[in-house]
């Protein structure tokens, strides 16, 4: 059984920074996974992703703030320079590799599994 879970929000000021962290024992290096974030009217997009070989992929509103990283069990997402569009309920997401990660990337309700969220906010 795929197991995520993810930890790690808080509140914080506009500037601050944040690192998730998704607990994903033997999930990390066999799946697509990624961070998907649902804002508060529902909508979700992906944040960034990294595919088994390591390669990377990130939305554009967040390159050069968030970086996404892996060890053995754990999948992370260091949150820079934090912005109140920042804000929302992060997902940690995984899938077997049918395509991409800038697939997947667009696509994000294309995850096959999911972890329950945790919730970062971001005031000015």
């Amino acid at each position: 059984q795929v197991q995520l879970k993810e930890s790690g929000g808080d509140s914080v000021q506009a500037g601050g920074s944040l690192r998730l962290s998704c607990d994903a024992p033997g999930v990390v290096r066999s799946y697509m996974i990624g961070w998907v974030r649902q804002d508060l009217g529902k909508a979700r997009e992906g944040i960034a992703v990294i595919d088994i070989d390591g390669t990377t992929n990130y939305r554009d509103s967040v390159k050069g703030r968030f970086s996404i990283s892996r060890d053995e069990d754990t999948l992370y997402l260091q949150m820079n320079s934090l912005k109140p569009e920042d804000t929302g309920l992060y997902y940690c997401a995984a899938d077997w590799p049918r395509y991409g990660g800038r697939w997947y990337l667009n696509r994000p309700h294309e995850f096959s599994h999911w972890g329950q969220g945790t919730q970062v906010t971001v005031s000015s």
